[in-house]
């Protein structure tokens, strides 16, 4: 059977291909480290600007579908592999620093991938509301969750050029 086009891929599909490619970066993983990790739960539920999270204690993956949806390939290529590779950091070494050395060295190890903290994904279709706040260095944008931890006088945020108290424009 003859892959469909990216532009027929249906989200369903690319779903599919997802799950597919995390089973086969498992896989990979446990030939070379001669090592037997379970298959994660994967599921298609994060949301906000993440494109994907490992939950190492519950070993799960989670995907944003909105950015995969706009990303496909670079999840594919990308994604995947550097969520994977947290749940194989974890397995192997235990709690380590999320993006520290031996993720990197697992990263180049298995899948030949520089590893990058953030995606350069474009995150307009998942960004919500923000409220404005000033400091000296001028407008700051605060996400709705930070603005109600203000108004609920749970929090204060300090800008981190000028270290003053971000305040309501």
């Amino acid at each position: 059977m003859k892959p469909l086009p990216l532009t027929h891929l249906t989200p369903v599909h690319m779903q599919s291909n997802i799950t597919a490619r995390v089973i086969a970066c498992i896989e990979h993983a446990n030939r070379q480290l001669n090592i037997r990790l379970p298959e994660p739960k994967i599921s298609f539920n994060q949301r906000g600007k993440i494109a994907g999270c490992a939950r190492l204690q519950t070993n799960e993956l989670r995907f944003n579908p909105v950015l995969l949806t706009d990303n496909f390939t670079a999840f594919m290529e990308e994604v995947v592999p550097h969520e994977v590779c947290h749940l194989v950091a974890y397995n192997v070494y235990g709690r380590v620093k999320p993006h520290g050395k031996r993720w990197q060295g697992l990263m180049e190890h298995l899948f030949g991938l520089t590893g990058h903290t953030y995606h350069k994904m474009d995150v307009t279709k998942v960004t919500g509301k923000t409220f404005a706040y000033l400091c000296l260095c001028g407008q700051v944008e605060l996400s709705i969750r930070r603005h109600n931890k203000i108004l609920r006088q749970q929090q204060r945020y300090i800008c981190r050029q000028c270290n003053e108290v971000l305040r309501p424009s």
